[in-house]
């Protein structure tokens, strides 16, 4: 495999949107204990130790400068997360963002598996087709990864987003691509597909061209389709609310 290429001081990931996405993310769930996989500068360390996390620990594949870390260093260990990894524990909390999609596809089974060996609650984000950013060898919808959890045994969830898609201090990646997993071998694979969706301010960070919904998204906003295309999916609108009050009846 290639060695995967990727500088934390060139990319953004900042201290102030991880302290407001953790704390409205967590919404008063007891947190003990934290595991970032793929945790880059600590950014969503420090947030959790500010909150009053003091057991947490990040692995990464790429080594980042002392100076430029938000957390003592101590506190990260270098793996090569294209294998399997397990530091012989488990954490209330793992988290993983922005993270799988730097590494190729054969290693996406592994790095689930080191997500899910290490909790029973996962916060997962990656990015889509067509997502700007350095060394993005493997972007996918979210339904590809919360296969690879319901074949590991966790339910995925599309809990997060709704709490920090209209703050703008988080960075829109993460408002776009964020849900949860959690271990329940019994019902995996029963839930819902996570949808795949555009943030508006994604649209700068997007190359329409590799991702046909995301395209047909913004050219619906932009105006960019005939006048009777809008009113035939106005009509369809319609009719649907009809059908669904009808039923509902």
């Amino acid at each position: 495999m290639a060695e995967i290429v990727y500088h934390c001081e060139r990319n953004i990931h900042s201290l102030r949107g991880a302290r407001s996405g953790l704390e409205k993310l967590l919404r008063g769930r007891q947190i003990a204990s934290l595991l970032d996989v793929g945790s880059g500068r600590g950014t969503w360390l420090a947030a959790a130790r500010e909150l009053g996390i003091e057991d947490i620990a990040g692995i990464d594949g790429v080594a980042v400068d002392a100076s430029e870390l938000h957390i003592d260093p101590s506190v990260i260990r270098i793996f090569d997360l294209r294998k399997t990894v397990f530091l012989g524990r488990r954490f209330d909390l793992v988290l993983c963002l922005e993270v799988a999609e730097h590494l190729d596809s054969s290693s996406a089974e592994a790095l689930i598996e080191t997500l899910c060996l290490h909790g029973n609650l996962v916060f997962f984000s990656a990015a889509a087709p067509g997502q700007h950013g350095e060394h993005h060898v493997n972007c996918r919808w979210p339904s590809y990864w919360q296969g690879l959890f319901n074949a590991a045994g966790y339910v995925c969830n599309d809990d997060l987003r709704e709490y920090i898609w209209d703050d703008s201090e988080i960075e829109p990646w993460y408002r776009q691509n964020l849900f949860s997993a959690h271990s329940d071998p019994e019902l995996a694979g029963t839930e819902p597909r996570i949808r795949a969706l555009i943030h508006p301010e994604m649209t700068r960070h997007m190359d329409f061209a590799d991702s046909p919904l995301a395209r047909k998204q913004f050219n619906l906003s932009e105006g960019v389709y005939s006048p009777y295309h809008y009113m035939r999916l106005f009509g369809r609108s319609i009719r649907r609310r009809i059908t669904q009050g009808a039923a509902s009846t």
